[in-house]
């Protein structure tokens, strides 16, 4: 914990104690209130401050955690990147690309129709003609 926080908590747990000793009582009534309320304005005033004190605290933890959070991403990423570099560089080059694999395939595909045609066709030798 930080000796700031620390000391605030401390300062925060002593309050109680001096807020139990009341006042010396007054004379007048109106005057025992006006008293109190100006103790309990000191007590707001001493508390918005301690709480201001703490919120700028919580967030300065805040930003330490987001930038050493965001420079571990940072190096994540770049590790990352090196591996994929490494990755593609010990990949193998394609023989063919997309385009002239599909253009393979149809052009196979053509071959077997025609073999598959001839074969089926036979040994007939009557020619065929349309009739009109």
């Amino acid at each position: 914990m930080r000796s700031g926080l620390l000391s605030l908590l401390l300062f925060a747990l002593c309050l109680p104690a001096h807020a139990e000793q009341s006042p010396p009582p007054a004379a007048d009534p109106s005057t025992a209130l006006q008293a109190q309320l100006d103790e309990l304005s000191q007590r707001l005033a001493l508390s918005e401050q301690q709480r201001q004190a703490l919120a700028a605290e919580l967030e300065a933890g805040a930003v330490e955690r987001e930038s050493a959070q965001v420079a571990r991403l940072r190096q994540e990423t770049q590790r990352l990147k090196l591996q994929l570099k490494q990755a593609q560089a010990n990949a193998p080059d394609r023989l063919l690309s997309e385009q002239q694999t599909w253009f393979a395939i149809g052009g196979g595909a053509s071959l077997l129709g025609v073999l598959l045609g001839a074969l089926l066709r036979g040994k007939r030798s009557s020619r065929r003609e349309w009739i009109n």
